[in-house]
């Protein structure tokens, strides 16, 4: 059968795969509109005239996913190219994947009803470590063995990147190949050497051997072989090919200015997380928190230029119709001219009555004339991230704020119309302190005073506490995460210390925090557990609601996962780590300096 003949009889058989989906699934579905496609803005090529097919996976619903910029983003990269079609997928809720297996239908992609088997590539964005068993029902639903070397050349590369991708090791045995870093040059990297090797003859093996001996940031796990001390605990990762790196190294788009924004993002046919027009003002991070672990794999710092911001801006409001742009980055207001920028964009947007929100704000002395500068027509809720409440601690994570410069800039926010602030903060990092924990509701209650003071009338606070979890690629991932009972008193503690009805307090589950904590720090043997919790119903964990914390435990106790070494026991400077194979731009000594002047300035802060 010729190449054009078979495109042809399996663009019949998608027809009817959308017919029988459109027919019989989707009246009996919650939110229906999510699994059809045909958005404004989506892409739909002719698969009879391209050289590959790519399918960017998202394990989250659609809400989540069609609000992640990464995803925008790729797919612009990818469509922009005449040979290669790009289109998306989402983990189906519950009734959706319950009427697919009851059907014997794939999971498909929105844009042509495409079965993910029939993709020559398919690209998951892990950003969040408890989507990990979505990944498994979208293979298994498309018809993709789930270990990947049971995979042979009638499958899709498998390939996954994002945040997750800084410890691959929990995914390892699903997935064929990580892009390590920036995702806009080496994505169309790895699909068009797969496009050139898929058709040599040679098996997937020796082609995935080639791919990760060329390609820099590429690892491909099956070759690398770990190894286990007699405590259990991994002491090396070692490659088991002489032609293979020892350190993947991050790939890193050096000049933003050359891949420019999407100017027509897909707009979703429901409502979603976000849904605005968002433009990244620049990657990277000037900070040296060192809690973070974006402020590590995201460097080195890169700016756009307004020029770039505003045309990207006006070209997605012309193309979506939206009235609200989101500005996005690490800490917005640490873009040069920051103040140039947003009042370049008011000029332009304020007649149309479009707003412009910052998501990311560092608490310095630019956080005074963000009340000046932003627009409150709509939007009168301020967002910062102290972190902590205490100047010296903050000192210690490394994030060089003070609580002058906060009260200052929510005192000018309030003068300008602010009426609502919104802290995020931690609880359980290294030598926190009881007195650490009433400075966040001292912060919020003080902050809500002001507010009165101002505007006079009470000015509503949520303080939003999550629990610290030591990731890898941080100086804090040589550090143990608190025990449940600490983080359990912890957040009792704050609710106790509470006194003023316009604060909100909000814990995060401790639950989610350790198993997020044991996934993002845990090696190879991981995955065994994450098969055994999704063969036994884990879906959506990062949902409150659907996260069954025993059905976990329970897995990783049968899977022989240590959790109180992977999660609780600190390791040594010295010690190898699981996920040390994974370069950063810095490199291990920046961290393990960090590290030591973190643990100095411990000591003094807790003497």
């Amino acid at each position: 059968m010729t190449v054009g003949r078979r495109r042809t009889i399996l663009a019949m058989l998608n027809q009817t795969l959308k017919n029988l989906v459109v027919d019989r699934l989707l009246p009996q579905v919650q939110t229906p509109a999510q699994y059809v496609g045909g958005e404004w803005n989506a892409v739909v090529k002719d698969h009879r005239n391209l050289r590959g097919k790519l399918c960017l996976a998202f394990p989250d619903a659609y809400s989540i996913g069609m609000s992640c910029h990464a995803v925008q983003v790729l797919y612009d990269t990818m469509n922009r190219r005449d040979d290669w079609a790009c289109e998306r997928a989402f983990a189906p809720l519950a009734d959706m994947e319950q009427l697919l297996r009851e059907h014997r239908l794939p999971l498909y992609s929105l844009e042509t009803f495409t079965p993910l088997v029939e993709f020559d590539v398919l690209g998951f964005t892990l950003q969040y470590e408890l989507c990990c068993t979505n990944v498994l029902t979208m293979l298994d639903l498309g018809g993709i063995p789930l270990a990947a070397d049971r995979r042979t050349m009638e499958h899709p590369l498998v390939i996954a990147g994002g945040p997750c991708a800084a410890n691959p090791e929990p995914m390892a045995r699903f997935i064929d190949l990580f892009i390590v870093g920036d995702g806009e040059e080496s994505l169309p990297e790895v699909c068009e050497l797969w496009a050139r090797l898929k058709h040599s003859g040679r098996d997937r093996e020796s082609l995935l051997a080639e791919m990760a001996a060329r390609l820099p940031y590429a690892y491909v796990p099956r070759f690398y072989r770990p190894e286990y001390g007699d405590d259990g605990r991994p002491t090396a990762l070692r490659p088991a090919r002489d032609d293979l790196p020892a350190l993947i190294a991050p790939a890193v788009v050096e000049d933003l200015e050359s891949y420019p924004p999407p100017t027509a993002p897909v707009v979703p046919q429901v409502e979603c997380v976000q849904d605005r027009i968002a433009v990244e003002i620049m990657r990277g991070c000037p900070g040296r928190c060192r809690f973070c672990q974006s402020t590590t794999i995201k460097r080195p710092l890169r700016f756009r230029s307004i020029e770039s911001i505003v045309q990207a801006a006006v070209e997605q409001y012309r193309n979506t119709g939206y009235n609200e742009i989101s500005l996005l980055s690490l800490s917005s207001s640490d873009y040069p001219d920051f103040d140039v920028l947003i009042r370049r964009l008011h000029e332009i947007f304020r007649p149309l009555h479009v707003s412009v929100s910052l998501p990311s704000l560092r608490i310095n002395e630019q956080l005074r004339i963000v009340g000046e500068v932003l627009n409150t027509d709509r939007h009168s809720s301020l967002t910062l991230a102290p972190e902590v409440a205490r100047d010296d601690m903050r000192r210690q994570i490394g994030k060089p704020i003070t609580n002058e410069d906060l009260y200052a800039g929510c005192r000018r926010a309030f003068e300008n119309g602010f009426s609502r602030v919104k802290l995020y903060f931690m609880c359980g990092l290294p030598g926190e302190r009881e007195s650490d924990l009433e400075g966040i509701i001292e912060m919020a209650e003080t902050i809500s005073r002001l507010g009165k003071e101002v505007r006079g009338r009470p000015v509503e606070v949520v303080a939003s506490v999550s629990n610290f979890v030591p990731k890898p690629q941080t100086p804090y991932q040589w550090n143990a995460m608190q025990r449940r009972e600490y983080f359990r008193w912890a957040h009792e503690f704050l609710h106790r210390r509470k006194r003023l009805r316009s604060v909100r307090l909000r814990c995060h589950d401790v639950e989610a925090s350790l198993l997020e904590g044991v996934l993002c720090r845990g090696d190879r043997r991981m995955g065994e557990a994450i098969e055994l919790a999704w063969r036994r119903g884990a879906r959506f964990d990062a949902w409150a609601e659907k996260l069954n914390p025993e059905l976990w435990w329970q897995a990783l106790s049968e899977a022989g996962i240590d959790v109180e070494k992977t999660l609780h026991l600190p390791y040594p400077a010295d010690a190898p780590l699981p996920w040390d194979h994974v370069g950063i731009r810095q490199g291990r000594t920046y961290l393990e300096r960090e590290r030591e002047r973190a643990a100095e300035q411990w000591v003094v802060g807790s003497g």
